[in-house]
């Protein structure tokens, strides 16, 4: 393990030292021609080379701060190896290494520009992705969180009172130290032990060994409360008190100390023996726990490998692939009925807008326009509290004339619909706009001719403004519904997922959607399975990618 540290270490100083040379090397050139130029100058040569002069000047600087900023991410890729991040370290050194080849190699001058935009589509997008596909072949979660070796220290620090009397703790102050007086319980006065302490300095919180002897009765002075033992707790807690006998007392409790040992002890072949209830752990690289003989694993663990185990989990275990079969059929007919309706309403109101004989076209405009411009977050937030089951606008006036109140937020179908009803009044907009826009460049002379033959406005409107215009919108009604398949934000403000999704075995409700599913998997399971999220998150990409091709054929845009 330490060989392989040793020579990954070397590699990545290896290859900082050849990306400084390339991002120096060349500023080196430069100040060469400089000093060139600057001798040449002194000589009195012609003016104009002062100008070149300044050009190179300008260069020289430049390329000095592209080495500085080089050697700061260089400094960046040693830090996160250091730490264990070998992926965030790979990242910043191929980050280094471009940004040194780009910008000193004269023959990639042209790339210059568009390097700012692919190095943030590096860092924003496809190592965000690379890593989640990473973590979906992982068992990565709450439980296999820390690696092997925290997790072995974490175990190795556990300790548990050994077989022996607590001693009850009491302080006493003498001047800026503090005794400690420990007495056993007891009812025979002559099996009472008791011990004290020399006097201490509590503002060392370091874990060190103190002697303490036996006496035959407490200090004198006025013991201290309570107070005083709260304020020296952090330091009492590394305080290993040892008795004449060789007997060793940790605190036990805020008032105790008690004879500690350590559960687990280390063996030769990576075992740990469990001196409580006297067993061998076992390390599993295959689950990432340590196993005891009868099969129980010790958390915490640590994250392995475990192949394509979260993917055949979706599909295979009935408690996951139930739930996440009805979400995945729910997420495509929501988004797919939201483009429906947004169009329908868009378009109808598009063209009722384009009436000649409709008076105050301005105002009705800038009206149907305004949802677009309310942020969509505090629209959520208000058609919540409309559709509020006891005291909401919407069951109020249905109360009022037809005596129901239907509950919203508790009934699967009416969540469902609720969704559809907010998330058309959000989206129409849109739609609206790309309506009139598509709808003013039809041409007037069609409509001149369908009145000639004796065509009324639902002819015109099928026959001839719906035709035309669904073709360059299907590109956008795809991207629409792309946007949808993954609208978090409206899930997530108005219901939340709920009502849930009975005998599922991760948090899943009838109104999620893939991409709200995921997250309650990431971040709200009380066990929260990250590698799960991430495949699930892996499909939604695919899946999403699929759209956006489909998008670009459709839009004849070569890829």
């Amino acid at each position: 393990m330490r060989q392989h540290g040793a020579c990954a270490s070397s590699a990545i100083f290896a290859t900082l030292l050849l990306c400084l040379y390339c991002s120096a090397a060349p500023a080196a050139e430069q100040l060469s021609e400089v000093i060139m130029y600057t001798t040449n100058a002194s000589r009195g040569l012609p003016r104009h080379r002062s100008r070149h002069l300044s050009e190179r000047y300008t260069r020289w600087a430049l390329r000095c701060m592209i080495a500085v900023l080089v050697i700061a991410l260089l400094w960046l890729v040693m830090a996160f190896h250091l730490n264990g991040q070998w992926m965030f370290a790979l990242l910043f050194l191929v980050l280094g290494g471009s940004l040194a080849v780009v910008f000193t190699k004269r023959t990639l001058m042209s790339h210059r520009y568009i390097f700012p935009a692919v190095a943030g589509l590096g860092v924003f997008v496809i190592f965000p992705l690379l890593y989640t596909i990473g973590i979906s072949f992982s068992n990565y979660s709450s439980s296999n969180l820390l690696s092997e070796e925290r997790v072995r220290g974490q175990l190795l620090n556990q300790t548990y009172q050994a077989e022996g009397k607590a001693f009850d703790l009491t302080l006493y102050q003498e001047g800026e130290l503090v005794r400690l007086y420990l007495q056993s319980g007891g009812e025979n006065e002559n099996k009472v032990q008791r011990f004290v302490s020399s006097p201490l300095n509590f503002a060392n919180q370091e874990t060190r060994q103190i002697g303490i002897q036996s006496v035959d009765a407490p200090p004198a002075q006025q013991p201290l409360g309570m107070r005083a033992i709260i304020q020296a707790r952090d330091s009492l807690q590394g305080l290993r008190l040892l008795t004449p006998e060789g007997t060793e007392l940790r605190m036990a409790g805020l008032r105790q100390f008690a004879p500690m040992v350590n559960r687990y002890e280390a063996r030769d072949d990576g075992s740990l023996y469990d001196r409580r209830d006297d067993r061998e752990l076992i390390p599993d690289q295959a689950t990432g726990f340590f196993v005891a003989d009868n099969g129980e694993q010790i958390t915490p663990g640590w994250p392995v490998n475990v192949g394509f185990t979260n993917y055949t989990k979706i599909f295979t275990d009935p408690a996951i692939r139930g739930p996440f079969m009805q979400i995945f059929v729910w997420t495509f007919v929501f988004a797919a009925l939201t483009v429906v309706f947004t169009l329908a309403v868009g378009f109808v109101l598009a063209s009722l807008l384009q009436w000649n004989q409709l008076k105050g076209k301005a105002i009705y405009r800038t009206l149907l326009i305004l949802p677009y411009a309310v942020p969509a977050f505090i629209s959520i937030l208000i058609f919540k509290g409309m559709f509020n089951q006891h005291f909401g606008e919407v069951n109020l006036i249905l109360d009022a004339l037809f005596g129901v109140r239907p509950e919203w937020f508790t009934d699967p179908w009416l969540a469902r619909s609720m969704l559809l009803i907010v998330n058309t009044w959000l989206g129409y907009p849109y739609m609206l706009l790309l309506c009139m826009g598509l709808i003013q460049a039809i041409p007037q002379d069609l409509y001149e001719a369908s009145a000639v033959d004796g065509g009324g406005p639902l002819t015109n409107l099928f026959k001839i403004t719906l035709p035309l215009i669904i073709k360059p919108l299907t590109p956008l009604l795809i991207a629409a519904f792309a946007f949808n398949f993954n609208n978090f934000v409206l899930i997530a403000l108005l219901t939340g997922g709920n009502p849930d999704i009975l005998g599922a075995s991760t948090p899943a409700g009838t109104t999620d959607l893939l991409v709200s599913y995921t997250y309650r998997i990431a971040f709200q399971d009380a066990g929260q399975n990250f590698g799960l999220a991430a495949a699930i998150a892996t499909l939604i990409f695919l899946l999403v990618a699929g759209m956006s091709l489909l998008n670009l054929r459709l839009s004849k845009v070569k890829v």
